[in-house]
């Protein structure tokens, strides 16, 4: 990224979650669980659940209007908008445009990128170059998700897991020391058949078997996507942090995708980091896949834990895919 002739950087956040709280003890009463043994192999006591009449738009679009407010700019002035979602409203059109209809940001591009929980990482290395090649000025990156819709609330192995949220950043051009200093992102597409969504697609168009058969949910090979996270989570860290010089002691701030308290606990044990660099928030609202990354961004700052202008952060996420990357930035 030192060859590109602008530095790119986060000027504007936003968040937006469901007002209704799933407990751990409300899924004791629907399926044979408890609240110990969620907390104790996930980290997770609650999770948000999306209203009836909304869906991944709807919340994309209030955590945007935030972020846009923070950045102090229109919708007219955002040139592209980027929705990393595993839960689109639809398959087409993408969800990005019905986000870019909501703004009335008519000038902007639009489109929908689909790189499972790793999906905001995804989507600010690609918004970055385009404003870095000077084909962008202002770019929008949206991490959105309503997984309660495709989570089978039957399966006990997934349905602890996930909710509801989304989380927003404006890209702009930065004067450095500010800006994304590294990026890294992988995948593997031999370990697609370790967490996806079997049906309702091309592969296996909608059928009464298709629905009887419960495959328009969420399936996970749990203990294989464990063991590739911890794996996965440490190289990503560590090949952003490489590239661009720093070392793991200089980092201010961790922010690691919220998927599991024991995968973010062995990440930043192996990185060195002590509990207080380290942002969590996986206990209030589960595993928010693309929405994640973003939403524990825009906590981590509103807490004081990122100081603008002073702060080292580094993000890392895997996901679906299989997908991992990280990005390294001088907040």
């Amino acid at each position: 990224m030192s060859g590109w002739p602008l530095r790119v950087g986060i000027v504007g956040l936003g968040m937006y979650v469901p007002e209704k709280v799933l407990t751990n003890f409300d899924l004791e009463k629907m399926v044979d669980t408890s609240d110990a043994w969620i907390r104790e192999r996930t980290g997770i006591r609650e999770r948000r659940i999306a209203a009836p009449e909304d869906s991944t738009s709807d919340l994309a679009t209030r955590a945007a209007k935030e972020a846009l407010a923070a950045a102090n700019l229109s919708p007219e002035e955002i040139d592209l908008i980027i929705v990393a979602t595993a839960s689109p409203d639809m398959l087409f059109p993408a969800t990005a445009c019905l986000v870019q209809a909501n703004l009335g940001a008519s000038r902007a591009a639009a489109f929908d990128l689909e790189a499972g929980c790793s999906g905001f990482i995804y989507g600010l290395a690609v918004g970055a170059q385009f404003i870095a090649t000077g084909s962008c000025r202002h770019v929008l990156v949206i991490g959105a998700e309503t997984l309660s819709r495709l989570t089978n609330w039957e399966d006990r192995s997934t349905c602890v897991l996930f909710g509801d949220g989304a989380g927003a950043a404006v890209l702009s051009p930065v004067s450095p020391p500010r800006g994304i200093l590294s990026f890294y992102l992988r995948s593997d597409g031999s370990g697609g058949e370790l967490l996806k969504l079997p049906a309702g697609a091309a592969r296996l168009p909608a059928s009464r078997e298709t629905v009887e058969r419960r495959l328009h949910f969420i399936a996970m090979n749990g203990r294989e996507v464990f063991k590739f996270a911890v794996r996965a989570m440490e190289e990503a860290a560590l090949e952003a942090l490489n590239r661009a010089g720093v070392s793991s002691q200089e980092i201010d701030c961790f922010v690691p995708h919220q998927a599991n308290i024991r995968i973010i606990d062995a990440t930043a044990k192996r990185l060195g980091l002590p509990p207080e660099k380290v942002v969590v928030n996986i206990d209030r609202y589960g595993n928010t896949s693309a929405a994640s990354i973003p939403i524990a961004l825009y906590e981590a700052v509103a807490q004081g834990k990122i100081k603008p202008g002073e702060s080292t952060v580094l993000m890392v996420a895997f996901g679906a895919g299989l997908t991992w990357g990280s990005v390294l930035m001088r907040y």
